[in-house]
């Protein structure tokens, strides 16, 4: 007999908690099991697949790459299945159902709140969480079915056959600074009169920083040896509000606070920017209320 089918969903939880406590004792007293009983699990099911998946060693256990596969599948089946929960009881509360969503950069002070607000306008039962991050993180997210929908700007590592994507909206990136800077007051602007000030700048793992690179090589530049690194637009305004940084930002999130007279975007525009795109699942068992935030996205552009 395939051993998959005397997998049960206990056990998969049982496989989940060795490998994060990496201790027999710890897991039998957790799951409310007794000691040998695991153990005798642990060994029959490494018996019925044929391969060893957790090292033995004074301390405890270390998952092997055979487990740490397994563990992949078993973490997913937990996620969906708790969404599965949460899906029903809120169907059973009159509600038409969850979705989450997640975006990046300016999109979350943006693009996401204002789509999210014409869902709840559509469904006003619906249940909406919102999450920020970096485009990697959010990605990561959707691959382990803890976010339904991403939002943030193109990068060709995030197309896969999993994942399915749309283009939103095209958005140009600027230098910026607070109103008031000294480099407002030049008659003409280069790259030597940016290095004069301190920059705050995204990290490596992001799209904005990608396009920042990219464009510092086609100026044969480089990025200033005490440049700040911040993943949040909301740090990096607060800064430069109260100081004479500079930093790249997108046209929206400028356009938030030039309207509040905090911000004023510097006349050096990028070459250059990859969409701002939409990504989801495309094995997503979709609820109505994740097909009415996509619809509610591409009006939000369409408008």
């Amino acid at each position: 007999m395939d051993w998959t089918q005397r997998i049960r969903l206990r056990h998969l939880q049982l496989l989940v908690s060795l490998a994060e406590t990496q201790n027999v004792s710890r897991s039998a007293e957790l799951l409310h099991m007794t000691q040998p009983a695991l153990s005798k699990w642990l060994k029959d099911l490494e018996a019925d697949i044929g391969v060893v998946l957790f090292e033995r060693h004074a301390r405890g256990l270390r998952p092997t790459h055979y487990c740490e596969a397994l563990l992949e599948h078993a973490r997913r089946i937990g996620v969906d299945l708790d969404r599965a929960r949460d899906e029903m009881a809120l169907l059973l509360a009159g509600s038409t159902g969850y979705v989450a969503i997640g975006g990046s950069g300016a999109t979350i002070a943006s693009t996401v709140p204002a789509a999210v607000l014409a869902l709840l306008q559509a469904i006003p039962r619906a249940r909406v969480d919102i999450f920020e991050g970096t485009m990697d993180r959010l990605m990561e997210m959707l691959s382990r079915r803890e976010l339904d929908i991403a939002v943030g700007r193109y990068q060709p590592q995030y197309l896969t056959a999993q994942v399915e994507s749309e283009a939103l909206y095209d958005e140009p990136l600027h230098f910026v600074a607070r109103k008031g800077h000294p480099l407002h007051r030049l008659k003409s602007m280069g790259w030597d009169d940016l290095y004069r000030y301190r920059w705050v700048v995204f990290s490596p793992d992001t799209p904005v920083r990608t396009l920042l690179n990219e464009e510092l090589r086609l100026a044969n530049r480089s990025l200033p040896a005490d440049a700040l690194q911040s993943n949040s637009v909301f740090a990096s305004f607060s800064m430069l509000t109260a100081s004479d940084m500079v930093t790249i930002a997108s046209e929206r999130s400028i356009a938030q606070y030039e309207r509040m007279g905090a911000l004023k975007r510097l006349p050096i525009r990028f070459s250059a920017a990859p969409p701002v795109m939409m990504y989801w699942r495309r094995d997503t068992s979709r609820s109505a209320a994740m097909d009415m935030a996509l619809q509610c996205l591409r009006e939000l552009e369409a408008s």
